[in-house]
């Protein structure tokens, strides 16, 4: 079995084939996916899919740097507050948090699924600065959090590192883990990532592009700390470059690293499976 550390069920480029894509990525061997949060609009759909499908359809529960604005961004990180700080540890997840009524049926009816991680939160300047310093707490708050209710992070970073690697170095205190998701950088920016935090890195579809130098630092990431991911529907993999991304091609990325490491696919199985039930506990 192999698992899907990071997609959106929920994005409107997928949702109307949801139900089939968690079907064929089922069926191409992906036994678990885990759903990135982004912002309160999108909320609601993701724990609906989730909802329908549990134990192998997870969530993740923050604020996307994307979606930070100047005038929304407090209300934005209250409701993912108001959400997590009512969490209770349940021996019917595993270990897993979940959202206790009623603030879950406040939001989002009866029966809201369980989440295993705060995320997607990070920096991105990548369209521009503009709400620099509102990302930048947003980023510092919900690391916080994830400290104080024992979470694993997933980090998204666009064009930003060097203040991701100063807010983790000021935050070293807290002993954050977590993951680099779609990791695209060197081996060098991983080791300084590293330093202050305990970080797996997310590998999607970009290991598999004919002209991207990613593989040279999975070569030397340790397999322990490697993730696979989609980003479904973004960043297909090749020979699916430039179309819809789902779950389902999970293998083709589990192949290339397979091949980058100098290792069977069963080991890549084996262990990124491990690394991600461990670091998420599903």
């Amino acid at each position: 079995m192999l698992i899907d550390t990071h997609t959106h069920f929920y994005d409107e480029w997928l949702l109307p084939d949801a139900e089939e894509a968690i079907r064929r990525a089922q069926e191409a061997g992906v036994g678990k996916m885990i759903q990135a949060d982004v912002d309160s609009r999108e909320r609601p759909a993701i724990w609906e899919i989730g909802r329908r499908h549990p134990g192998v359809v997870f969530q993740m529960l923050g604020l996307y740097p994307g979606s930070v604005t100047t005038e929304n961004w407090k209300d934005e990180l209250d409701q993912v507050y108001t959400l997590a700080e009512q969490t209770t540890r349940s021996e019917a997840t595993q270990g897993v948090w979940g959202i206790s009524p009623p603030v879950s049926e406040t939001f989002f009816g009866t029966n809201a699924p369980a989440f295993v991680a705060i995320g997607e939160i990070g920096l991105d300047y990548h369209e521009g600065r503009e709400f620099e310093k509102e990302q930048k707490e947003v980023l510092r708050q919900q690391l916080e959090l994830a400290a104080r209710l024992d979470l694993p992070i997933n980090i998204h970073l666009r064009d930003a590192w060097e203040d991701l690697f100063a807010i983790l170095e000021d935050c070293r205190h807290l002993h954050l883990r977590g993951n680099l998701h779609c990791f695209t950088a060197s081996y060098e920016i991983y080791e300084r990532a590293t330093r202050s935090a305990d970080l797996s890195v997310g590998i999607g579809g970009v290991v598999t592009f004919k002209n991207s130098r990613l593989a040279e630092a999975v070569a030397r990431i340790p397999l322990e700390k490697i993730l696979l991911e989609t980003d479904a529907p973004y960043m297909a993999p090749t020979p699916y470059r430039g179309r819809r991304n789902e779950s389902a091609f999970l293998p083709l990325i589990a192949r290339k690293v397979a091949e980058v490491k100098g290792v069977s696919l069963q080991q890549i199985e084996e262990t990124t499976t491990h690394n991600a039930e461990t670091l998420f506990g599903i």
